[in-house]
């Protein structure tokens, strides 16, 4: 039995933040990054039965428009339909808010989420040149570098 929760990153315990740490590495290798925007965040969280966090969703509200900032899926848990479960809620509580557009930005090496938020009903907007240019270290996915943002969204009404 999985159950989804809406938290904020203050209200968990030190051993739910390492947890969610992990996962919100793996979509976005640079902490300096995440932490601009975890405050904010409405983060959906998966628990399985023994409460640890399989999956997690950031999410940014600001007045009609949200954005998922951070989507990921523990490793052992991956392919089975959790990331698309939460975007599927997300979607949900958008309607429900009343927003106008939901947006998500994902790197041109990342063909799997590319298809995933296509499948969920998200259009392609445009691509941020370079936006990866400057991380640290290069990010390479399926044999590509990553170094451009695709912007997808949903227009609601």
């Amino acid at each position: 039995m999985y159950s989804i929760q809406q938290v904020r990153w203050m209200a968990l315990q030190k051993s739910q933040q390492d947890q969610l740490k992990l996962l919100l590495l793996e979509s976005d290798p640079s902490w300096e990054q995440v932490s601009t925007y975890l405050s904010q965040a409405n983060i959906f969280i998966l628990l399985n039965h023994q409460d640890n966090i399989i999956a997690q969703l950031c999410l940014l509200q600001n007045n009609d428009r949200a954005e998922i900032k951070n989507l990921a899926v523990d490793q052992k848990h991956q392919k089975q339909g959790f990331a698309k479960v939460l975007i599927q809620q997300v979607i949900e509580n958008a309607k429900h808010l009343k927003t106008k557009n939901l947006w998500v930005k994902t790197g041109n090496s990342s063909l799997d989420q590319l298809a995933l938020y296509q499948k969920c009903g998200f259009r392609m907007s445009h691509i941020e040149r370079d936006a990866f240019k400057g991380y640290p270290k290069p990010i390479y996915e399926n044999g590509i570098r990553c170094l451009d943002q695709v912007v997808l969204y949903i227009v609601f009404g």
